[in-house]
């Protein structure tokens, strides 16, 4: 079977731990060229790039703070002195910022907005302006949260970007479709990454008890819905947003004991 991406270029947010890194190995899997972008790991991202060397393509590291535009045009000129063309932009990075309404500061509010929705505009312009000027059919692929479409304790910041950005997904297919770029979102529901099981070490139990098939992802699991958005599969897909939760948004349980411990132990 032939790699659904191959020779593809593709950038990945976020690429030096969890589920952006795990896209980042998916899709070199997969016969594609990685850059990978990491704001404070550059060591997670480096071995990140030395596993898809070792499947034979290309990896490139390129350190950034979405969340500052200055920073995303830096990176961008990087790459584009590394690469011909970009194929696929994978908008992952993102921070939590837990906390209740009444405990988060500006300073909290801004920096989960700027990151997890300014910084996916900002990253999906400059993505789509290349895409245009090569002449390339690109994908935007953004990685959500379940909790963009439900209310979960001590997420006000974080719930509210992530609902942005399907409301961006939308805008930017529209108006990216004349330049045959398709932007589509999909949504993780609980999924073990480590931000995830350090701030609760019961995560597995107590939040695989709310999801209907009774287990938190892997991260694994999400390459598949990454590669199908990216790939000519879904190629008459745009604008369209999908949970991929284990069945938690048709219950929306939420196990509210832990959801403040964590909260507690960020604030």
């Amino acid at each position: 079977m032939k790699p659904r991406l191959e020779n593809k270029v593709v950038l990945v947010t976020g690429a030096s731990k969890g589920i952006g890194r795990a896209l980042a190995i998916g899709c070199a899997r997969e016969g594609a060229d990685i850059v990978l972008n990491y704001n404070s790991d550059k060591a997670g991202a480096e071995a990140g790039a030395r596993e898809i060397e070792a499947l034979g393509r290309r990896a490139l590291v390129v350190g950034a703070d979405v969340g500052q535009v200055d920073q995303i045009k830096a990176m961008f000129g990087e790459i584009r002195a590394a690469f011909p063309r970009l194929d696929v932009l994978i908008n992952n990075a993102g921070v939590t910022g837990w906390g209740s309404a009444y405990e988060t500061t500006e300073e909290k509010w801004d920096l989960v907005l700027n990151t997890n929705l300014k910084g996916t505009f900002f990253c999906s312009v400059a993505a789509a302006r290349w895409m245009r000027e090569t002449g390339t059919a690109g994908t935007i692929v953004n990685v959500s949260t379940t909790c963009a479409g439900l209310a979960v304790n001590n997420l006000v910041a974080y719930g509210t970007s992530k609902a942005g950005l399907h409301g961006l997904t939308k805008q930017l297919a529209v108006e990216f479709a004349p330049d045959k770029i398709r932007v589509n979102t999909f949504a993780p529901g609980p999924t073990n990454v480590e931000r995830n099981l350090s701030d609760d070490p019961n995560y597995r139990d107590s939040w695989g008890s709310v999801v209907p098939l009774k287990r938190t992802a892997d991260v694994e699991e999400m390459i598949g819905p990454a590669v199908f958005l990216a790939c000519d599969e879904s190629r008459y897909m745009t604008g369209q947003v999908f949970y991929v939760d284990g069945g938690w948004a048709i219950t929306g349980n939420v196990p509210l004991e832990n959801v403040n411990q964590a909260a507690e132990k960020n604030t």
